[in-house]
């Protein structure tokens, strides 16, 4: 560890992302208590189906203390959560993804909310997630339309118009052969994450990927048959 991040340790002592303890090692993404009662997806309950992608991967449910740690990472600018965030996701792509990616992108914001959130929650994961697991992380999309927050959304119809046509290939963007990996924050519908990977296809992508902190379902199912702590100590 650096001595300016023991520094900053010492006077911003990092904190559990999802109850907001003080971590006793400050290298851990969360809190002895937590982990095991986070909503943990394994096996299959940990993978969704995306349209153009070759899989989508997530570490947790969105449910329990989960759903209020995103929210607080996105509207209450708590940008440091982002890393603790982007540990869980590196272990789970380590653990699921079948080839070694290339490239690590993520879902952009439209400016307008780019502008009124200060940054770009899937960019600050997607990059630290690539530099845990050696990917160089590469802005390839724009968002060029403003749309009402997914979230908003209860249709899965109504997601996927939202989602058409909001996105598209930064210029130049070659990609013939490459392996990417396409990140976001949450996965629900998939909408987002299927517009944007039938881009990269297009753009000539190998194998796309989409990894996500967690997995949301609609129907009110648990998403796991199985659930129990996936992080490695």
């Amino acid at each position: 560890m650096k001595v300016g991040e023991k520094v900053l340790d010492l006077l911003f002592p990092p904190k559990c992302p999802f109850c907001q303890r003080i971590l006793e090692d400050p290298r851990a993404p969360l809190c002895p208590v937590c982990r095991p009662r986070l909503p943990w997806l394994t096996g299959e309950a940990g993978e969704r189906k995306v349209d153009f992608a070759d899989g989508c991967f997530s570490p947790l449910a969105y449910r329990d203390g989960v759903p209020e740690a995103i929210r607080r990472y996105k509207f209450s600018r708590v940008r440091a959560l982002g890393k603790p965030f982007a540990q869980l996701m590196a272990q789970c792509l380590t653990d699921r993804m079948p080839q070694r990616a290339d490239l690590i992108c993520w879902a952009p914001l439209a400016r307008k909310r780019l502008r009124e959130r200060g940054f770009d929650q899937a960019r600050r994961m997607a990059e630290e997630v690539g530099r845990l697991c050696a990917i160089p992380a590469v802005p390839l999309l724009e968002k060029r339309r403003h749309t009402r927050p997914q979230s908003e959304l209860e249709e899965e119809s109504a997601r996927r118009a939202n989602a058409r046509g909001a996105y598209a290939l930064l210029p130049g963007v070659d990609l013939m052969g490459k392996r990417v990996v396409l990140v976001d924050d949450v996965v629900t519908s998939g909408a987002t994450l299927s517009e944007c990977a039938g881009l990269l296809r297009m753009a000539g992508a190998e194998r796309v990927w989409c990894l996500t902190l967690a997995q949301a379902r609609r129907d009110g199912k648990t998403a796991a048959k199985k659930e129990e702590n996936c992080w490695k100590k």
